[in-house]
C-alpha cells in the first residue's frame, strides 16, 4: 500500500516525469537572471555580511544562529549518504550536476530567505516565527495556498526528514558496532527530546556550538585524503566532467543517470528551494537590519553544504579504490571508502560525524515543523507537546524503517514543498528584486542598508511591529 501511493508520485516528481528537476533548474536560471547573478558578483559580500552576525536581541536569533540552525537541517544525510547514493546510482558525473543545482540554488536560497525574513511575525512569546506560509498568506494573499504547504512541510520536516536522518545515524552504528536499531533509535529520541523542547533558541544554541566544529573536522580530513592521493586528483576531475555529458564508455544512459541523480541529491542536501531555510531566516535579527541580509547569509550555507561538504564527500569516495557497483548504497558506501584510506579507524570516524552530522538536522527540523504551529494557532502548550511526542515517534520509527521506504517519503514531501514553494518566489519576485535593489542602493551611497517599508514597493503586506 505504501508503494502504490509514494512511487507513482514519486515517478511523476522526480522519475520519468522528471517535473522538479526542470522546476528547479526554471527557478535557480529565473533568479540568477532576475538578480544579476547575485551569487557571484556578491560572492565577496556574502562573507563580509557575517563580520556582524553574532548580534541578536529579545526578538530573534543572530545571523550566525540562523546560518547553522540552517546548516544544521542542510548539513546531515545528503552530504554523507546522499553523495554516496548519487554516486552509486549515477556515477561520478553526478558531483559536477550537484555543483551545478548548488551555484543555481545559491540565487534561489538568496529570494526565498529574503522573503522569509520580510514577512516574518512575532509570536505568542514575542519572538521571531515565518517561512513560505508566512510570504504566501501575507505576501500573496493566499491563506488556502499557505495551509497546503504547512501541512507538506510537516509531512517532510515534522514526519519523513528526522525519520530518515535518523535511520541514517541507526545504519551507520549498526554497521561500525553492531548497536541493535532499535537501541539507537531510543537514545537518538531521548537526546533530541531533550533539545528541541527549548524551543528555537535551544536549538539555535545547540547548532552554533556543534555545527562549525563538525564541519571544519570533516573538512580537514578531507583535505588529508586529498593529499594523500594528490597524484589521483587530476584523473577524478577528468572523470568527473566526461562522465558529467556521457563521455564515457556508458555514454547517453550515463548522462541521464548523473544528471538526474546529482540534481535530486543536490537538492536535497542544500534545500535550496524547498522551503525549509527560510525558517531560519525568518528566525533572525539581522545585521545590518534588512531582510537582504539574511538572503546573503542563507546563500552561503548553501554554498558550504554542497560546492564545499558535498564535495569533501565526493573525493573521500572517489579517491578511494572501492568498487561503485551501480546498485543503491548510502552510508556504508562512504564508510567503506574512509576505511580504504584509514582502515579501521575510518570507518568510526564517518560513523561519529554522520551521527553528528544526522543528528544536528534531526534537531533543526523540529524547529522548520514548530514554526508553522503559528500558523494553526497551536503554538501553546497542548499543540506543542501533540507535535514533539508525533516527532519523537517518528523518530524511533526511523530507525529502524527500511532505507528505500525512507528515502522515498522524504522524496514525496520534500517534492510537493518545492513545487508550493517555488511558484510562491516566483510570483513574488517583482519584490524580491525590489528589496534588493534597495540594499545595494544604500551600499553604493556608503549607508549601512536599512530596511523602511516605506520607501521599498513590496506585494501584500507585513505584519505591524515587525519592521
Amino acid at each position: 500500500m505504501f508503494e502504490s501511493i509514494v512511487d507513482p508520485i514519486n515517478a511523476i516528481l522526480w522519475g520519468e516525469g522528471q517535473v522538479l528537476i526542470y522546476l528547479l533548474l526554471f527557478a535557480g536560471f529565473w533568479f540568477s537572471y532576475k538578480l544579476g547573478v547575485i551569487q557571484l558578483r556578491h560572492f565577496k559580500h556574502m562573507f563580509e555580511v557575517m563580520k556582524k552576525s553574532t548580534q541578536s536581541d529579545k526578538s530573534g536569533i543572530s545571523s550566525f544562529q540562523a546560518l547553522c540552525t540552517g546548516l544544521s537541517a542542510r548539513v546531515g544525510t545528503g552530504n554523507l549518504a546522499g553523495v554516496a547514493m548519487a554516486i552509486s546510482l549515477g556515477g561520478s558525473g553526478a558531483v559536477f550536476w550537484m555543483w551545478v543545482i548548488a551555484i543555481l540554488g545559491m540565487a534561489t536560497g538568496f529570494a526565498e530567505s529574503v522573503l522569509g525574513q520580510l514577512y516574518k511575525v512575532r509570536d505568542d512569546h514575542k519572538e521571531f516565527r515565518g517561512g513560505p506560509a508566512y510570504y504566501i498568506r501575507s505576501g500573496l494573499g493566499k491563506p488556502w495556498l499557505a495551509i497546503l504547504f504547512s501541512l507538506c512541510l510537516f509531512l517532510g520536516y515534522g514526519i519523513s526528514f528526522s525519520a530518515m536522518q535518523a535511520n541514517t545515524i541507526a545504519e551507520a552504528l549498526n554497521n561500525t558496532f553492531e548497536i541493535p536499531t532499535q537501541y539507537a533509535g531510543l537514545v537518538i529520541a531521548i537526546l533530541a527530546g531533550s533539545i528541541v523542547i527549548g524551543g528555537l533558541r535551544a536549538i539555535a544554541r545547540f547548532a552554533e556550538l556543534i555545527v562549525p566544529f563538525m564541519g571544519l573536522a570533516f573538512i580537514l580530513v578531507a583535505v588529508v585524503v586529498t593529499a594523500m592521493n594528490i597524484e589521483l586528483l587530476p584523473a577524478v576531475f577528468m572523470d568527473i566532467f566526461a562522465s558529467a555529458f556521457g563521455l564515457t564508455e556508458a555514454g547517453a544512459g550515463a548522462l541521464g543517470a548523473a544528471m538526474k541523480n546529482g540534481i535530486q541529491r543536490g537538492l536535497y542536501s542544500n534545500e535550496a528551494g524547498a522551503g525549509s531555510v527560510p525558517h531560519a531566516a525568518a528566525g533572525a535579527s539581522p545585521v545590518p537590519n534588512h531582510p537582504v541580509a539574511q538572503g546573503y547569509v542563507q546563500m552561503l550555507g548553501v554554498f558550504l553544504d554542497t560546492i564545499v561538504l558535498c564535495t569533501c564527500t565526493a573525493m573521500v569516495i572517489l579517491l578511494s579504490d572501492i568498487n561503485i557497483s551501480g546498485e543503491m548504497e548510502g552510508i556504508s558506501m562512504t564508510q567503506n571508502a574512509m576505511t580504504s584510506h584509514f582502515g579501521s579507524g575510518g570507518n568510526y570516524f564517518v560513523a561519529a560525524v554522520i551521527t553528528l552530522f544526522a543528528f544536528t538536522s534531526v534537531v533543526a527540523n523540529y524547529a522548520y515543523a514548530e514554526s508553522n504551529l503559528h500558523m494553526f494557532k497551536l503554538d501553546n502548550k497542548i499543540g506543542r507537546s501533540i507535535y514533539t511526542c508525533l516527532y519523537l515517534l517518528m523518530v524511533y520509527w526511523g530507525a529502524s524503517a527500511s532505507l528505500k521506504q525512507v528515502w522515498s517519503m522524504a522524496d514525496v514531501a520534500l517534492g510537493l514543498m518545492t513545487l508550493v514553494n517555488v511558484y510562491a518566489i516566483v510570483l513574488l519576485t517583482p519584490t524580491i528584486v525590489n528589496l534588493t535593489k534597495d540594499y545595494q542602493k544604500q551600499r553604493d551611497n556608503n549607508r549601512e542598508p536599512v530596511f523602511s517599508k516605506d520607501q521599498v514597493t513590496v506585494q501584500g503586506k507585513t505584519e505591524e511591529g515587525v519592521w
